[in-house]
C-alpha cells in the first residue's frame, strides 16, 4: 500500500514557476515508477511526466516537453515536478501516481496509486 500526498499547487502568472511535491509513505517507494497526470474541468485525466524507479528515465508529452521536469528523490520517498514557463493552458489538478515495476507508464490504467490531487491555476 502506498499512500501519495501533493502539495506546492497554486496561483501563479503566465511565464512563472511552480514546484509540485508528492510524498510517498511505505518503504518500498523504489520499487514504483512515479507520474504526474493533470485534470481540468470536464476533461479527462491526462498524463504529464513520468520517472522510472532510478530516476535514470523520464517521458513527458510534447505539451509540456522542455518546460516541465519530473525528478525523485528516493531517500526521501518524494517526487517533484518543476513547471516553468507555465501557460493559462496548463491550469488544472495535479496528481500523483505510483505504478509497480522497473519501467515507465503514460496511462492511468499503469498506474495502482493515487494522491488527492492539488490545484494550478495559471493566469494570464
Amino acid at each position: 500500500q502506498v499512500q501519495l500526498v501533493e502539495s506546492g499547487g497554486g496561483l501563479v502568472q503566465a511565464g512563472g514557476s511552480l514546484r509540485l511535491s508528492c510524498a510517498a509513505s511505505g518503504r518500498t517507494f523504489s520499487r514504483y515508477f512515479m507520474g504526474w497526470f493533470r485534470q481540468a474541468p470536464g476533461n479527462e485525466r491526462k498524463f504529464v511526466a513520468a520517472i522510472n524507479w532510478s530516476g535514470g528515465s523520464t517521458y513527458y508529452p510534447d505539451s509540456v516537453k522542455g518546460r516541465f521536469t519530473i525528478s525523485r528523490d528516493n531517500t526521501k520517498n518524494t517526487v517533484y515536478l518543476q513547471m516553468n514557463s507555465l501557460k493559462p493552458e496548463d491550469t488544472a489538478v495535479y496528481y500523483c501516481a505510483a505504478g509497480p515495476g522497473l519501467g515507465l507508464g503514460a496511462k492511468t490504467d499503469d498506474y495502482d496509486y493515487w494522491g488527492q490531487g492539488t490545484q494550478v491555476t495559471v493566469s494570464s
